[in-house]
């Protein structure tokens, strides 16, 4: 006999006090020892158990190859950590995932980054606080996200004067690593957990 599957995650209220998201898979799967580690990581890290880990929990083998492969990103450090958060999160707002969006800019910000930066990403083409590099590579995270990608000679040409080989390939790399967590999370309908506001001064 099946358990019954509840799909809601409680991250916010409309004004009748309903739920306001519905994720496409249930978040609350079999506890494994893959998944239990993973969970008690995840609070332990975070604070919440992360949706996109609960979703992946259905499927153990996939859980832990993500988990060692976001694991292995840490260590990469060729490209400048604020180059690197404005390509993800330009690819995360290209592909419309509220989760990496809000996880982003969170974990981006306590890492160190200018949240003014991270909060005008949707609008980087009309906003005064980048760079022309910090655009360059906004640009080319719009392009590789694109379906399909809209990447120019040009563009790379011009990233290749400020970036070595090294860095271009991470960054490039990194894009693509966010359509992967973008994607998934989308698809899945897997959205803001909160993690954001933990960023803001509450207002008196």
């Amino acid at each position: 006999m099946s358990r019954p599957v509840e799909l809601r995650r409680l991250h916010g209220h409309d004004p009748d006090g309903e739920d306001t998201d519905l994720a496409r898979i249930p978040l609350d799967p079999p506890r494994t020892l893959v998944y239990r580690f993973a969970e008690w990581y995840s609070r332990r890290s975070w604070g919440v158990v992360a949706d996109p880990l609960a979703a992946m929990g259905h499927n153990p083998r996939v859980l832990l190859t993500d988990a060692r492969f976001e694991t292995s990103l840490k260590r990469w450090n060729k490209l400048d950590p604020t180059l690197r958060a404005l390509a993800e999160m330009t690819s995360a707002v290209s592909i419309g995932c509220s989760w990496c969006v809000d996880f982003g800019y969170w974990l981006s910000t306590n890492a160190g980054v200018d949240p003014v930066k991270l909060g005008d990403v949707p609008r980087w083409r009309d906003s005064d606080v980048y760079t022309d590099l910090e655009r360059q590579v906004m640009a080319y995270a719009e392009a590789a996200t694109a379906t399909p990608p809209t990447v120019t000679d040009e563009m790379v040409a011009e990233l290749r004067r400020h970036l070595d080989d090294a860095e271009l390939v991470e960054l490039t790399m990194m894009i693509a690593v966010e359509n992967v967590r973008s994607r998934f999370n989308s698809a899945l309908g897997l959205t803001s957990q909160g993690f954001k506001d933990r960023c803001e001064i509450p207002v008196p």
